[in-house]
C-alpha cells in the first residue's frame, strides 16, 4: 500500500470515529434530556394533584356554594348552589338561589355539559368557558379538575411575602376546558393553592383567582374562599364561598340526563 493510500485510509478511519462518538455523545445527551424532562413533568403532576386533592376530595361529595359578584355602579348580586360531585369527572350543579331561578341544573360528564332549565323539554349543550354568573365561567363550579385538564410544567419557585411558591404553567389539553393556559402558584412546604392566573386563547390574561381562608371543610383543610378579580374591567369580582362539604356516596344515575329531565320539573 503506498503511503498516500495509507494516510487516506487513516483519515478515513479518524473521520468514521468521529462521527461515531459525535453521535453516541449526542444520543446520550438526548436520553439524559428526556430522562430530566420526564422528572420534571412527573414532579410537575405531582405538584398540581396534591394541590387538586386539597381543593376538593377524590370520592363522591356535596357542598354548597355562595357566589358574591360585586361590580361598580351596580347592586350586590347573590346565588347560592349545590354541587355534587363524583370522580372528578361527573358533577351536577343545581341553583338554590335566587328563588327565580331555583331548579335551573348544570350537568358536567367528563368535558360535557349540558343546561337543564324548567321551562324548556331538552336540555341545551353548553361550552365549560361560558360566563355562570359574575367571573365565574361554568366550568369553575361545574369542572375543577385541573389535573385532568392541563398539562403541567414547572416555571419556576417564587418568594411572595416570605412563602415559596412553586409557579405552574398549566397548558390545555384541548380546546374544550375552561381555559387556555393556567398560571399556578402553589406552596412549596403543604401544596395549598395560592393564586391562579387565567388565560384566553389570544394569551390576554382574563382573571385572577386568590385562595383564601384554609379551614376544616369535608374532613380536610381547604380553601374556604376564592376570590376571582376581573383582569379586563377594573373593580368587578366574585368571592366564591365554600361551606357544609359532605363525602356522599352518590349513585351514577343522578348524573343522567334522564333522571335530570325529572328533576328539573
Amino acid at each position: 500500500m503506498s503511503l498516500r493510500n495509507a494516510h487516506i485510509k487513516r483519515h478515513r478511519l479518524k473521520a468514521f470515529w468521529t462521527a461515531f462518538l459525535v453521535t453516541m455523545l449526542l444520543s446520550i445527551f438526548k436520553a439524559t434530556l428526556a430522562a430530566d424532562n420526564t422528572g420534571s413533568d412527573n414532579f410537575a403532576r405531582e405538584i398540581l394533584s396534591r394541590a387538586d386533592r386539597i381543593r376538593f376530595p377524590d370520592e363522591g361529595f356535596q357542598v354548597d356554594v355562595t357566589i358574591t359578584t360585586t361590580e361598580p355602579d351596580a347592586d350586590e348580586d347573590v346565588r347560592v348552589y349545590r354541587i355534587l360531585s363524583k370522580g372528578n369527572n361527573q358533577t351536577l350543579v343545581q341553583t338554590t338561589a335566587p328563588a327565580v331561578d331555583r331548579g335551573q341544573i348544570l350537568l358536567m360528564r367528563d368535558r360535557d355539559l349540558w343546561a337543564f332549565l324548567p321551562n324548556l323539554s331538552q336540555p341545551i349543550r353548553l361550552p365549560l368557558s361560558q360566563k355562570l354568573t359574575g367571573q365565574v365561567a361554568n366550568g369553575d363550579l361545574a369542572r375543577a379538575n385541573f389535573a385532568g385538564d392541563y398539562e403541567p410544567k414547572l416555571l419556576r419557585t417564587e418568594k411572595i411575602d416570605g412563602v415559596s411558591y412553586h409557579v405552574l404553567q398549566l397548558d390545555a389539553v384541548d380546546n374544550g376546558v375552561t381555559y387556555r393556559k393556567v398560571l399556578y402558584w402553589i406552596n412549596e412546604k403543604n401544596s395549598r393553592p395560592y393564586k391562579a392566573e387565567f388565560y384566553a386563547l389570544s394569551g390576554r390574561l382574563l382573571k385572577t383567582g386568590h385562595y383564601q381562608e384554609f379551614r376544616a371543610l369535608g374532613g380536610e383543610t381547604r380553601p374556604t374562599r376564592l376570590v376571582i378579580e376581573d383582569s379586563l374591567r377594573h373593580g368587578r369580582r366574585s368571592v366564591l364561598e365554600y361551606r357544609d362539604m359532605v363525602i356522599r356516596d352518590l349513585s351514577d344515575k343522578i348524573f343522567t340526563k334522564d333522571y335530570l329531565k325529572k328533576l328539573s320539573r
